[in-house]
């Protein structure tokens, strides 16, 4: 089967969505598919503002349009709401092509922290963005039940997964560090909570592996702190396995594919109990969840990591991309496909007292 992948997300931006579309389109090559990746990558592009590691394709539409047209995929999955995105969700209207679509990142609430956007409108845009899709694809049961909530349809959970055979059990030699040793891994910016990481006072070493645009401004808040920077592959996992317990202060993500990857390499977790961890954790047995992060923390310190690696196991990528694909293969009826992008085509009525729908404001969609 031909498929299209369509993301904004993409190398050398470090993220779970770029983990995650870079290791699907791996495994459905290797399952035999072929897969076509578009990515940021030969546009022109600008820095997002916040996220200046992530580029934005400027007006990507004409030539989006062209490569898909002389693909002409079987199936179109649409990873992120960018402007890649948007071009690809055009073309699929326009030429009546059904596709799925997936929802990775709490964006509404990284904007508001950043500034003052009603997450009401936030949610509005991005309903509008995914509600032509056949099928769109969340990452846990929670963030289903969430969107559920918020107005959104035909959802369908895509577990994450890990790569066991990279992040394993290496030893605790990776560090020499006053023990125990708290890590956590990932972007350094302000929606991954840091703060209520770094405030802990906990015995022992916290570590801090990862860039982002906070990362000088807390190296220099908590220089009691061991901040690594940015790693990579064998170095990164032999790190991660160093650790004593890997702590997720995060309120704000829909999954955290490093938990996973803590895990596989024997590491409990200590994190909120809030969505996200509360799919991933096992109390217990995985980790901790509590309001208290500390109690967290000590409580998963005291848990065996047999279990962390067993149920990482259970989260392979090809396990993952069996169920992406199961989904990239469903089809929406033909005929009611055709009336519902025609009616989105159609001129809105005339309702001088309806205020506008959704949040088109904020995106030309």
């Amino acid at each position: 089967m031909k498929i299209a992948i369509v993301t904004d997300a993409w190398a050398p931006q470090v993220s779970g969505v770029v983990t995650t579309m870079a290791n699907t389109a791996r495994s459905l090559t290797r399952l035999g598919h072929d897969v076509t990746m578009v990515t940021p990558e030969g546009f022109r592009t600008m820095p997002c503002p916040g996220y200046a590691e992530i580029r934005l394709s400027i007006k990507p539409k004409g030539r989006v349009f062209r490569m898909l047209d002389a693909l002409q995929p079987d199936a179109i999955h649409i990873a992120t709401e960018g402007p890649l995105g948007h071009a690809a969700r055009r073309w699929c209207l326009r030429n009546g092509m059904p596709f799925a679509t997936s929802y990775h990142t709490q964006f509404p609430e990284y904007i508001r922290l950043r500034v003052p956007v009603p997450l009401k409108a936030s949610y509005a845009y991005l309903r509008r963005f995914h509600r032509p899709a056949h099928t769109t694809l969340v990452r846990t049961a929670t963030q289903k039940r969430l969107l559920k909530e918020r107005g959104f349809e035909h959802l369908a959970v895509w577990p994450g997964a890990v790569d066991t055979s990279l992040f394993r059990p290496r030893g605790k030699s990776g560090l020499c560090l006053p023990r125990p040793i708290a890590m956590y891994m990932g972007r350094v910016a302000v929606e991954k909570g840091l703060d209520g990481f770094l405030d802990l006072d906990l015995p022992g070493s916290k570590v801090v592996i990862g860039g982002g645009p906070d990362l000088e401004k807390l190296r220099d808040a908590y220089p009691g702190a061991h901040f690594l920077g940015a790693k990579f592959g064998e170095e990164l996992a032999r790190l991660l396995s160093a650790a004593d317990v890997f702590v997720f202060p995060s309120r704000t993500d829909t999954l955290g594919l490093v938990m996973l990857e803590a895990m596989a390499c024997g590491v409990p977790v200590a994190a909120f109990p809030v969505p996200g961890p509360a799919d991933v954790v096992r109390e217990g047995s995985t980790g901790a969840l509590d309001d208290d992060l500390a109690a967290a923390v000590f409580r998963a310190l005291s848990l065996d990591g047999e279990a962390c690696i067993e149920f990482a196991e259970h989260h392979s990528w090809e396990r993952s991309t069996r169920r992406f694909l199961r989904f990239q293969q469903a089809r929406v009826d033909t005929g009611a496909a055709g009336a519902e992008i025609s009616a989105m085509h159609a001129p809105a009525p005339c309702r001088p007292d309806r205020a506008s729908n959704d949040a088109s404001q904020l995106s030309a969609g």
